[in-house]
């Protein structure tokens, strides 16, 4: 990208964000709470917190459940989340401003961890099941619906079977998986890009594994 398309591209996501209606929302799964910052759990609301520097927006008015910003992403108007409501619940929040911004499934976008994967991997899907997620399966009840994308960022499988998922999960990352996790973030936002201008398979090609 040039620095003439670069600007252009910054005057079309400064134009949508002031003009269009909200059209997409993307919301980061995680659990609120300073004890939980840098958690395993938390890789989505990690990749919320590089969004919001990438676009120099703010998620912090509280709304739905939630603490949400708006930005102009792909040149559209996007409505970013954090859910309040803890991982279980996070299926509230995200239906909340669903109904009211009236956006369809398929116009919501769900980061979150993802046990399956090393970190620094992600996984781009259209729809599915919660594959064991529980915040994933809060959404799919809430909107009755597992027709909405999600971006699974890896963060790595436990340690051996006996593990407890849960102290797994609620477990801090090691500096070294810190930075693996962290080097993904960029191409979350590409990714999102992509698939607010409707190139998912782009995105699923580009990013996947």
């Amino acid at each position: 990208m040039n620095i003439e398309e670069l600007f252009k591209k910054i005057a079309s996501d400064r134009e949508a964000k002031t003009a269009a209606p909200i059209s997409f929302i993307v919301a980061a799964l995680g659990n609120p709470g300073k004890e939980y910052d840098g958690t395993r759990h938390n890789a989505g609301f990690a990749a919320m917190d590089y969004i919001c520097e990438k676009t120099g927006e703010k998620v912090q008015k509280v709304k739905f459940d939630a603490l949400v910003g708006e930005a102009g992403i792909g040149g559209a108007r996007v409505l970013l989340m954090k859910p309040q409501t803890f991982m279980n619940a996070s299926g509230v929040a995200v239906s909340a401003a669903a109904d009211f911004y009236k956006i369809s499934p398929d116009h919501i976008i769900v980061l979150c961890d993802d046990i399956t994967q090393e970190p620094g991997k992600m996984r781009i899907r259209r729809n599915g099941s919660a594959g064991g997620h529980n915040g994933l399966k809060s959404v799919i009840a809430c909107l009755d619906s597992g027709e909405f994308n999600r971006i699974r960022i890896g963060v790595g499988a436990k340690p051996y079977p006996e593990y407890d998922l849960a102290d797994w999960v609620l477990g801090n990352f090691s500096q070294d998986d810190k930075k693996l996790v962290n080097s993904c973030f960029e191409k979350v936002y590409n990714a999102i890009e992509l698939m607010v201008k409707g190139e998912t398979e782009k995105a699923m090609c580009l990013y996947n594994g």
